[in-house]
């Protein structure tokens, strides 16, 4: 990783925030080492357990513009097969959903400006979106004759419903920040000046809470995507069983039975 790619900062709270900094291509994914660079922090944060919540935003006036022209140029030649780019596409950047899509931390993605094709899905593959005014958003895939490679095709549908992601899929057309609320896609749109703040002063609220059952909520969130019923009450059991044995639930109970004691007497 170099810091012409990505940038890293932790605050005291174990918030991460990584900034996509590649201007010359507006932040292109692919051809420029940004989804090393995501793949690499995001195998670091797994490890780190004083990181508590993920921040992905961008530097400049774009989120990210997706897949870079010049590497499809390169695709299109005689000489690269279908058989080597499907490999490509599986050992690349189909590798950042899944890596993405794993963290057990929350993750917001900040987005500042356009989210072009992968550049939209790559905020699609965050917990929460948080917009700028000057935000957009286009599944723009279509527009240049490919299809959404990346995971595009799951996320989106889970987050805004089939019939919105039909329609952003087959016309490749961008809906600005307020529309994207309007459809939940994002979940707040704010001024520019208060993107960072208000994603930061977000995480601060989650990291005031216990690490652990942070993580677990988590992931029966995501479980209870694809979970029947009765194995997310099972799974729920297990990690219910185990919240209940952390020293975080102890003192809150403590706490409450404290003071109810101390308001009888």
């Amino acid at each position: 990783m170099t810091e012409a790619v990505l940038l890293e900062t932790i605050d005291p709270q174990g918030v991460m925030t990584l900034t996509l900094n590649h201007e010359p291509t507006r932040n292109a994914l692919t051809g420029t080492g940004l989804t090393e660079a995501l793949l690499d922090a995001f195998a670091r944060i797994e490890r780190n357990r004083d990181i508590k919540v993920l921040i992905l935003t961008a530097k400049g006036k774009v989120f990210s513009s997706g897949g870079k022209i010049d590497e499809m140029a390169r695709q299109i030649q005689p000489e690269v097969s279908s058989a080597a780019l499907r490999q490509e596409y599986r050992h690349g950047i189909q590798r950042l959903p899944l890596a993405l899509h794993h963290l057990e931390i929350p993750t917001i993605a900040a987005v500042n400006g356009m989210a072009i094709g992968a550049g939209c899905d790559l905020a699609c593959m965050c917990d929460i979106r948080i917009a700028s005014e000057k935000a957009s958003f286009a599944e723009s895939f279509v527009k240049v004759g490919i299809i959404p490679g990346d995971g595009g095709a799951w996320f989106l549908p889970r987050i805004i419903g089939m019939a919105r992601a039909v329609e952003m899929s087959l016309t490749g057309e961008s809906i600005d920040a307020q529309t994207a609320l309007d459809w939940g896609l994002v979940s707040r749109v704010v001024p520019d000046e208060q993107l960072l703040p208000t994603a930061t002063e977000l995480a601060h609220k989650m990291t005031g809470n216990s690490p652990d059952i942070i993580r677990l909520t988590k992931r029966l969130l995501r479980e209870g995507q694809q979970a029947s019923l009765a194995n997310l009450l099972e799974l729920s059991a297990a990690y219910q069983a185990i919240a209940h044995k952390t020293p975080e639930h102890a003192a809150i109970v403590q706490d409450f039975m404290a003071r109810k004691a101390q308001k009888k007497t």
